[in-house]
């Protein structure tokens, strides 16, 4: 290679260093494989990280939860490669379906495919092979649950899902194969070939910087502030993908180590603006286990593998599901623009439509999220078409703190039911002080009226999303009302 040092993507593709020069920094992964590498066994369907069929394994070191001094060893998660640049997948390792098969012997996951018929015309079965080898090598063995979430981003119109779930749960009943078994992959040679890939100059290429530390991203950012900042990119892909449209030069988050923690401080938690929703929502629900339905349903595991928690929130969609929840509970941002910092309470940041409270060249550090007291009741609910990634109707929130059967706080947001996500001050106010009791929230769900005056669209009525947020705070009642209250209700329901 002609290029300098920082200005060659490299990666890791059947054991092997592989290094990339002169292209453009939005060529996808998936563009990379199929035009430049010839690999056709990844597929483009919908070109939006929806279906699946394009889904690779991405291997990057970690020291996992073993804290300071741990081993390192290689995670292997699975993403979309349709609406993944290539520059971001630099120092990392690339799996894909080419890559499992031993010579003539098929992977466990491949040979499990074929033995319970899993397959019929073939196009979707690459992107189910890979997201069942990424949980092959997350797991000793899986149940049907666990299958079946590893495969809530994959699409099939033919085969039919059943032989596929089959399929997942005998995956681990096979012998270990010499390649790819769980050791191998965990090998000393492995990992040393990762680690040979750590940058002493960051990758720097036309229209893309990959600053690595938190002041370096600051001058950046303060220097060029139209610059897009970029950290998933499962929205920004789609802007290349779908819209087609040019973008300004990208700076990237993610190679920025402050930005990659996750740390308990003062009975809050803090996310930095580098770290991925699944690793973020794992932090969260362990302190709040009620969110995680919500978790779970938000996007599917290669979205959420590829996407950040502040991505979400400095994208300020009114439907992101992440901002009610974070709203209802209390969550800060913390703000960066040169050497100036500040501290934003989250709902202060959406002034309106897709419009924040940021400066030029101002960006998004961290949230901070506190931890609810024992007393206070929390709880997250969503509307959609679908239960798995899908967009929302409505997405609601409650953090309700009781004492002796009064309501002592209460913050109630909503996604959906408005140009930002916001919450709902009235409703509130009728809750404040009062009994935890029925005919109170019902008196709430009243206010909602005056809180949102909804829109209709192609998703949900105004009239619906209307009686489905009052229908929601209902239900956060009857789901932590008393036994007795909740049989009374149903009583009363039943009559």
């Amino acid at each position: 290679m002609s290029a300098r040092a920082g200005e060659v993507i490299r990666f890791v593709l059947d054991g092997e260093v592989v290094e990339v020069a002169g292209l453009a920094p939005t060529t996808t992964v998936l563009e990379w494989l199929r035009e430049h590498r010839h690999r056709s066994g990844t597929k483009e369907g919908c070109a939006e990280g929806d279906c699946g069929a394009c889904t690779v394994v991405l291997g990057e070191l970690d020291a996992g939860s073993g804290g300071e001094g741990a081993a390192e060893h290689v995670r292997y998660r699975a993403i979309n490669s349709c609406i993944r640049f290539l520059p971001t997948i630099d120092g990392k390792e690339l799996v894909t379906v080419e890559s499992l098969a031993d010579g003539d012997k098929l992977h466990p996951v491949q040979q499990a495919m074929v033995d319970h018929h899993a397959s019929q015309c073939g196009f979707c079965t690459p992107g189910f092979v890979m997201s069942l080898f990424a949980l092959y090598q997350q797991n000793e063995a899986a149940n049907r649950e666990e299958v079946i979430e590893a495969l809530a981003g994959n699409l099939c119109r033919c085969t039919g899902y059943r032989p596929i779930i089959d399929a997942g749960c005998a995956m681990h009943t096979y012998d270990a194969p010499q390649c790819w078994s769980r050791a191998a992959a965990q090998s000393k040679q492995h990992v040393e070939t990762l680690r040979s890939l750590g940058r002493e100059v960051p990758l720097a290429l036309p229209g893309f910087s990959a600053p690595r530390t938190l002041d370096e991203l600051a001058t950046l950012r303060e220097k060029n502030p139209d610059a897009l900042l970029l950290a998933g990119g499962t929205d920004v892909g789609l802007w290349v993908t779908k819209h087609l449209r040019e973008l300004p030069p990208l700076i990237y988050l993610g190679e920025v180590a402050e930005l990659r923690q996750i740390e308990d401080r003062g009975g809050a938690l803090r996310i930095g603006a580098a770290v991925s929703l699944a690793d973020a929502w794992a932090a969260i629900v362990a302190r709040v286990p009620t969110l995680a339905e919500l978790a779970q349903r938000f996007a599917s595991p290669p979205v959420r593998n590829s996407g950040t928690l502040v991505g979400n929130i400095a994208n300020g969609s009114p439907i992101g599901d992440a901002m009610p929840a974070l709203i209802a509970l209390g969550a800060t941002i913390e703000l960066r623009r040169g050497v100036v910092a500040r501290t934003l309470p989250l709902e202060a940041l959406y002034v309106d439509y897709m419009k924040k409270d940021l400066a030029r060249g101002e960006f998004v550090v961290a949230v901070s999220v506190p931890v609810p007291n024992a007393a206070t009741r929390v709880a997250s609910y969503k509307l959609s078409k679908r239960i798995d990634q899908d967009i929302s109707a409505v997405c609601s929130a409650f953090a309700v703190e009781v004492a002796d059967g009064r309501i002592v706080a209460a913050r109630i947001a909503y996604g959906g039911m408005a140009a930002i996500p916001a919450r709902a001050k009235h409703a509130e106010a009728a809750l404040v002080g009062r009994l935890f009791a029925e005919a109170i929230f019902a008196e709430a769900a009243a206010a909602l009226a005056a809180d949102f005056k909804p829109l209709s669209d192609m998703r949900a009525s105004a009239g619906y999303r209307l009686q489905g947020a009052q229908n929601l705070l209902r239900r956060f009642y009857l789901a932590h009302a008393a036994p007795q209250a909740l049989r009374t209700h149903l009583v009363e329901v039943s009559v």
